[in-house]
């Protein structure tokens, strides 16, 4: 008899290494999912059968458990079975995910990183490969779902994740996206803030290498006389507009934040915007589009950041 409540759902989310199991947890996670990663299967009675912490807010969240050829005692043949009695013995639906991925895409990968592959640490990436498509063989076959990344960027792998497990019931998916104007808009973006308003670090010698990540640069863009008011005011905007979008059934709501260059004050208010909402029960995701780009004065043009934003 489990002590704790049963999840909604349990996902076991495996495949080859380099194919996207990392990016598929944590959006699963960003979902709302109760995500373990690399549990042996033999532990999974006595997890689903702790309580949840005294006092815990938590409902009955879906499960997604990873696992692949990395996790302890490993055997596809025998992980088929465990899924079996598993799924006859508990009253919830018990599926499998396989990322199926082209040896040459993975080779890529593993050259671009320059990460070793688990089963061939002082081998050619090749054979590592190679063994480990044999060895998941048996669950491959008995995956409910199999998808091939092959051809699929970090991105876009999300939004199908999104696409395939996201609830009926949960609030639109959003997308913060920070950018430069000198680069263009971005695509898609539903809602535009334009923060070439507030001042800019760019134009600060010691503050000019760095990018709204750096607390520095956030300390500088808050001293502001306009930064709590303006940001508080978008802040409670996406707060009162999210829940009508949900009303009106709309899955996905992609905010982008800009600034001139789209590495200062576009990447701060983005991430302190984010933090906000997050702690308001919103998943999101957060992408910094010209975040590596090379600051140039060329770009940040004081024409187009006069006043207060070239102090």
């Amino acid at each position: 008899m489990k002590a704790g409540p049963a999840p909604q759902r349990i996902l076991l989310v495996t495949g080859l290494s380099g194919a996207g199991k990392s990016t598929v947890l944590r959006t699963l996670e960003d979902l709302g999912w109760e995500v373990v990663d690399n549990l042996p299967l033999s532990l999974l009675e006595h997890l689903l059968s702790t309580p949840l912490a005294k006092g815990s807010a938590q409902r009955q969240r879906p499960l997604a458990i990873g696992i692949d050829s990395r996790t302890r005692d490993f055997d596809a043949k025998r992980i088929v079975g465990q899924i079996q009695a598993l799924a006859s013995a508990e009253d919830v639906p018990v599926e499998t995910l396989y990322l199926e991925c082209a040896g040459s895409e993975l080779l890529r990968r593993y050259s671009e990183t320059r990460r070793r592959h688990p089963l061939a640490p002082d081998r050619p990436a090749t054979d590592g490969i190679a063994a480990e498509r044999e060895l998941m063989e048996p669950l491959r076959q008995w995956a409910d779902h199999v998808l091939d990344t092959t051809d699929t960027d970090s991105n876009s792998l999300q939004h199908q994740i999104r696409k395939r497990f996201e609830s009926l019931d949960q609030a639109p998916i959003l997308t913060f996206i920070s950018f430069g104007f000198a680069r263009g808009l971005p695509r898609n973006a539903d809602t535009v803030f334009d923060l070439r308003f507030l001042r800019n670090p760019h134009w600060n010698q010691v503050l000019r290498p760095l990018t709204g990540l750096d607390e520095e640069v956030g300390d500088y863009i808050a001293e502001d006389a306009t930064y709590e008011e303006a940001l508080g005011k978008i802040e409670d905007l996406l707060l009162f507009l999210l829940p009508r979008y949900q009303a009106e059934g709309k899955s996905y709501v992609s905010v982008a934040f800009g600034c001139t260059g789209g590495r200062h004050r576009s990447v701060h208010v983005a991430e302190r915007v984010a933090a906000r909402l997050r702690e308001a029960g919103f998943p999101l995701t957060v992408e910094h589009r010209d975040l590596r780009s090379r600051p140039r004065d060329g770009i940040e043009d004081r024409r187009g950041d006069e006043g207060v934003n070239s102090r």
